[in-house]
């Protein structure tokens, strides 16, 4: 009889709840893809909630280890909470994945 009344009771808060509303959001900009499939590339977009990517790559020699891409990019995301606007600067080549960012702790 209680878990009947606990799942009566779960079941109406969560019928209670409002829905979640999911705002449409809708491609501003884009950066015509650049990649002929010979190791380098770019794009990027904007979309109207303010969210955007930008991202370049080449292929670099890296003598005895090989070729391998050097990656260039940021993106921005807005937190919905608090409407701010986040940026992320990366890089990511031979030496791993870097991200920079004012939000971001630093070493």
């Amino acid at each position: 009889m209680k878990i009947i009344i606990v799942f009566a009771a779960l079941l109406a808060v969560a019928l209670a709840a409002p829905a979640l509303q999911v705002p449409e959001v809708a491609l501003v900009k884009q950066i015509p893809s650049d990649n002929v499939g010979l190791g380098n590339y770019k794009y990027g977009f904007e979309l109207s909630d303010g969210s955007s990517k930008q991202e370049a790559a080449e292929l670099v020699d890296g003598g005895t280890d090989g070729k391998f891409l050097k990656v260039q990019g940021s993106y921005s995301f807005v937190d919905p909470a608090t409407n701010v606007v986040y940026t992320v600067n990366y890089v990511a080549d031979e030496n791993g994945f870097h991200p920079s960012g004012e939000h971001l702790p630093h070493a």
